[in-house]
């Protein structure tokens, strides 16, 4: 059987050459990041597995890599953002209205001069 493109369904070829560029994308974005990825967060450890079933596994080798060949980062504590402070505020308190008359900062400071 010799079928030639010209031969084919316009339809047929356009979803063949989208199919192709979407293979070739999510293959070097999954090869890009296994290069990245740190071996210990690799489901089974080693990368060159990943990289046989990527290449040798067409689209759903790809795809097999970022659902299940990823493991997530392990958590870190995130560090609570520093509560605004007393001073901080009474000092933009001061540059926008003045030092109050009473010598006294809001936190009890002395407003002396600075």
């Amino acid at each position: 059987m010799n079928v030639q493109l010209s031969d084919l369904p316009v339809g047929l070829v356009v979803a063949m050459v989208v199919l192709g560029i979407a293979q070739l994308a999510l293959d070097v974005a999954a090869l890009v990041d296994l290069y990245r990825r740190p071996a210990d967060r690799v489901a089974t450890g080693n990368k060159w597995v990943w990289v046989a079933v990527i290449l040798l596994v067409n689209l759903l080798g790809a795809i097999l890599y970022f659902v299940v060949g990823r493991k997530p980062a392990p958590v870190q504590d995130a560090a609570q953002p520093p509560a605004p402070s007393a001073a901080r505020a009474a000092d933009i308190a001061d540059s926008l209205y003045g030092r109050r008359d009473d010598g006294q900062n809001p936190d009890g400071r002395s407003a002396g001069p600075r």
